[in-house]
């Protein structure tokens, strides 16, 4: 049955694969994969994440100590998961700093998890992606360990995080990650931007853009979209933040000093 060889190649998986690497062995009786599952766990070779999910350990590894790895249990927390926000900025190595909270996106139901030390949040698809049927634009796919992960590139990344920046950190993390992409494909920025009809997030993404046109080689064809589709009346940079605002006409944005003036630099 090669149970070994499957552990080899699934360092996370869920018992719909198992199930579909036994049927496919002839072996997909609901009794087998029960056994299956209580002696490796029993032999310390994999551990429980939920039900449902497991994660391999090493041959000769501790099952109490090993680590998993998170971004592989975000991957398969849903068929549909995608990492998304400060998660995809981590995975694509474009963070400022380390978070022990995951968020994916997915359009099916999932509690929150807490396991190893992180927490894993699921995120809904934006609506304006779901009704066109373009939930995976953006979404490119890695191999990780032998899972295959759904992650959403940098162009997407940069929207998502100034659109739901709840889920990324403070302005401060937001600004630093964007910061170290050197390059974004502009025309896919501005396309996700406009599939998402959200006028404030326009303005947002032009403002960014607009602050970084010498570092990201940007010309103001590039911003003209973004400008027609901003707010026809002022709209708060930050929702709840109405002191300390600046207002950027040319995006009729309220915009706090502390973006403006980048006051974390001051600390330095």
């Amino acid at each position: 049955m090669k149970m070994d060889e499957f552990l080899q190649q699934h360092a996370v998986f869920t018992v719909e694969e198992l199930d579909r690497f036994l049927s496919a062995r002839g072996a997909g009786n609901p009794n087998t994969r029960k056994s299956l599952l209580t002696y490796y766990r029993k032999q310390g070779r994999i551990i429980t994440v939920r039900r449902g999910l497991y994660a391999t350990v090493p041959a000769g590894g501790d099952p109490g100590s090993s680590p998993v790895d998170p971004y592989l249990v975000a991957a398969k927390l849903t068929p549909d998961a995608v990492l998304a926000y400060h998660t995809a900025l981590e995975f694509h190595c474009k963070a400022y700093s380390v978070h022990m909270r995951l968020h994916y996106v997915s359009a099916s139901d999932s509690m929150p998890l807490r396991f190893q030390g992180h927490e894993f949040i699921r995120a809904p698809v934006p609506p304006a992606l779901q009704s066109k049927g373009e939930e995976m634009f953006g979404v490119t796919r890695r191999n990780r360990s032998g899972v295959v992960l759904q992650i959403t590139n940098l162009e997407r990344t940069l929207v998502d995080v100034l659109d739901r920046p709840d889920l990324t950190g403070s302005w401060e993390e937001i600004w630093r990650s964007l910061e170290t992409v050197e390059f974004f494909d502009l025309d896919q920025v501005i396309a996700y931007v406009l599939l998402l009809q959200n006028a404030t997030t326009a303005a947002k993404v032009g403002f960014f853009l607009e602050q970084h046109k010498e570092a990201l080689l940007i010309e103001d064809d590039h911003l003209e979209p973004l400008r027609r589709l901003r707010p026809r009346q002022p709209h708060y940079f930050v929702r709840g933040k109405r002191h300390d605002c600046r207002y950027i006409g040319d995006w009729n944005l309220m915009i706090p000093k502390e973006i403006l003036n980048r006051s974390w630099e001051e600390l330095l």
